[in-house]
């Protein structure tokens, strides 16, 4: 059952979308497939990515009130999430929003892995193609004649993800905020995990999503930099950090 949503929903779409893109590119460049459909896919989650980012500037706003609710309600947990959950309703704040956007994200990823995995290319299966779909004259597995997409262990796209992950992490979180000279002693532990979760989400994370990327067939991270350029790109264009 699980398997058969999976190929529905994410392994025959993106399996059809990359052939599909190989057919109308001149050179059959099975990269720049890749990275057209990566656009596809960003311009689709346009709505969700900016419903997320609306999100992380609302519950910044809101983080003042938040550390008040903590010291009002530091002795009772139960009633600390619901005055938290009170003010996100009152304010039409989505804490899960970011959720969603990472929640589709990853299969994605995953299925492209899983695309490139199982479905053999440069060889072409055509009773996986849609009836609008037609089999391309040739796949190019070459991105511009350097980087096969097909291998493992791409050095070069390896540092490419982490460095736009570091980068579009640094736009997306804003500046960090300095450490007071003197803290609470009810709010230490809870300002110690924010700020252990800003540093591992600023420079922990792009260095572990380089080295998974190191490891997987290279269509993958070639996806991640482009997903991560997108949003470089959308948050320039919308003025938002720089």
């Amino acid at each position: 059952m699980i398997s058969a949503v999976f190929n529905t929903v994410i392994f025959d779409p993106l399996y059809n979308g990359l052939v599909f893109f190989v057919g109308v590119i001149p050179t059959h460049d099975m990269g720049l497939a890749v990275i057209a459909l990566t656009i596809v896919v960003r311009i689709l989650l346009i709505p969700l990515s900016r419903r997320a980012v609306e999100t992380q500037l609302a519950m910044k706003k809101v983080a003042p009130e938040v550390e008040e609710l903590k010291k009002k309600h530091k002795k009772n947990s139960p009633e600390l999430n619901q005055a938290i959950f009170a003010l996100y309703k009152e304010r039409d704040i989505h804490p899960f929003a970011n959720m969603g956007l990472v929640l589709i994200q990853l299969p994605l990823l995953f299925g492209l892995y899983w695309v490139f995995l199982q479905a053999g290319f440069p060889e072409i299966k055509p009773d996986l193609l849609y009836s609008f779909v037609n089999v391309p004259p040739s796949v190019n597995m070459h991105f511009l004649g350097l980087i096969d997409m097909g291998a493992n262990h791409n050095i070069i796209l390896a540092v490419l993800v982490a460095l736009t992950q570091f980068v579009y992490s640094r736009l997306a979180m804003g500046p960090r905020e300095a450490k007071p000279k003197s803290t609470p002693v009810e709010a230490t532990f809870s300002g110690d995990m924010a700020r252990s979760f800003d540093l591992q989400a600023r420079y922990v994370f792009p260095v572990l999503f380089g080295v998974i990327s190191y490891f997987v067939a290279s269509a993958a991270p070639l996806y991640w930099v482009t997903s991560n350029t997108f949003m470089i790109a959308q948050e320039y264009f919308a003025g938002r950090r720089f």
